[in-house]
């Protein structure tokens, strides 16, 4: 119910914010811009959306399908059984689920959208086979789905691009603070669900896995800001994203024929559920973005960000970083809506002004809260999300708290 309690509030509240400016601030086009936007959001979300993923959906889960028969999914799920029993106890051991969700998680971290999005809903569909209640999301789902919005990415290639183009000085200066919002963003949904889930934080092995991954990541961190260039790091992004996705298919490939499989006839078996998911979460996407698009029409996030500088500037707060604000409203609702945000700060504050840098890191910080809901709990049937879009938005929060932090200590 919390999803419908949320769903029909986007509405609700944009109507009624519509309403207050058309009789009290002269404003008779804000219902015509309402009214433009469904139309535009419904048509966005079939024909920009869910037509373009049924092309990627049917390329990848043909060749998931391929990699699962060939032994590779299984060999990934007993690699990662261990830490995923642990935060997934849901899930039995050497269960394919675990690979799919390693694959999501890792195409997520090289930002690898186009692939981490049909690994995801592969995962969410191995999840939904678990499941004793179809309607009602498990905690493994919700585990999975909360971690995902925290969007953990090792490098925001397409931030640093849109920096370059706008004639940043240096594009990739933002990097290390959106590593470090999206690594606090995602350490807090993994607390904050297992506390919810009871899982026991202190186990030896989930310690030893989020130890290592941390020492990981600051390695990496301090390898690139002393040793490499900002030209460096984009091409290593640019190298080492690709090289990963290519060696994941040479590996599906050369596993299934080292098994003597009919490769292409494993790759169009996996391949035609690709359409069938694309027409499933058709009517979860329009619904949720023609929500999503009355809110932002009706100028509801604006008011949000005036009531935010009044508040803070009340309490004597420093409110220079409430511009960059309607980047992380926007962001759990809309990631396109964010990055026009962003986009919209950088040229209007300036692209290297504290205002525009914060902007990025807020884009960086965490994912698309309410999309994710709508796709991947879409695809799979799941009408109850329980406490899963409470949580994300908790690891939401997080990141937009660490964004403000390390933009103040890093570029204030």
């Amino acid at each position: 119910m919390a999803l419908s309690y949320i769903w029909s509030a986007f509405f609700l509240v944009g109507l009624a914010s519509a309403g207050v400016q058309w009789l009290f601030m002269g404003d008779v086009e804000v219902f015509k811009r309402i009214v433009d936007g469904t139309f535009t959001s419904a048509k966005m979300a079939v024909m920009d959306i869910a037509l373009p993923l049924a092309g990627i959906m049917t390329l990848w889960l043909g060749l998931l399908n391929i990699g699962e028969k060939a032994g590779a999914i299984n060999f990934v799920a007993r690699l990662i059984g261990p830490f995923f029993s642990r935060i997934f106890p849901e899930i039995p051991k050497n269960h394919p689920a675990s690979g799919h969700i390693l694959m999501n998680f890792s195409a997520n971290f090289l930002g690898l959208d186009n692939a981490a999005t049909p690994f995801g809903l592969k995962a969410m569909e191995s999840l939904q086979s678990l499941n004793p209640n179809k309607d009602e999301a498990s905690n493994a789902q919700i585990m999975f789905l909360v971690l995902q919005t925290s969007g953990l990415t090792l490098i925001p290639l397409s931030i640093i691009a849109q920096r370059a183009i706008l004639g940043a000085r240096d594009p990739s200066d933002v990097f290390l603070p959106i590593l470090i919002a999206t690594y606090v963003a995602t350490v807090v949904a993994l607390v904050s669900v297992a506390i919810k889930q009871r899982i026991p934080l202190w186990d030896k092995v989930i310690v030893a896995w989020v130890g290592g991954i941390s020492a990981a990541i600051g390695a990496v961190v301090w390898y690139f800001v002393h040793y490499l260039s900002r030209a460096e790091i984009e091409v290593f992004s640019k190298v080492a994203s690709n090289l990963v996705l290519s060696a994941i298919i040479a590996a599906f490939l050369i596993g299934a024929l080292y098994k003597k499989i009919n490769v292409f006839d494993a790759f169009i078996e996996g391949a035609k559920g690709g359409i069938q998911t694309s027409l499933t979460i058709i009517p979860y996407l329009v619904g949720m973005l023609v929500a999503i698009g009355v809110l932002r029409n009706s100028g509801v996030l604006g008011f949000v960000v005036e009531g935010f500088t009044w508040v803070f500037s009340h309490l004597g707060w420093n409110t220079d970083f409430t511009p960059a604000l309607p980047t992380a409203l926007m962001k759990p609702i809309s990631g396109s809506g964010a990055r026009a945000m962003m986009i919209d700060a950088m040229q209007t504050y300036g692209v290297d002004s504290f205002v525009g840098r914060l902007a990025c890191v807020l884009q960086g910080a965490t994912d698309t809260t309410f999309y994710i809901i709508a796709l991947y709990f879409g695809s799979v049937g799941i009408r109850r999300a329980r406490y899963a879009i409470g949580y994300g938005l908790i690891a939401d929060l997080a990141g937009v708290l660490a964004s403000v932090g390390v933009a103040y200590l890093f570029f204030y």
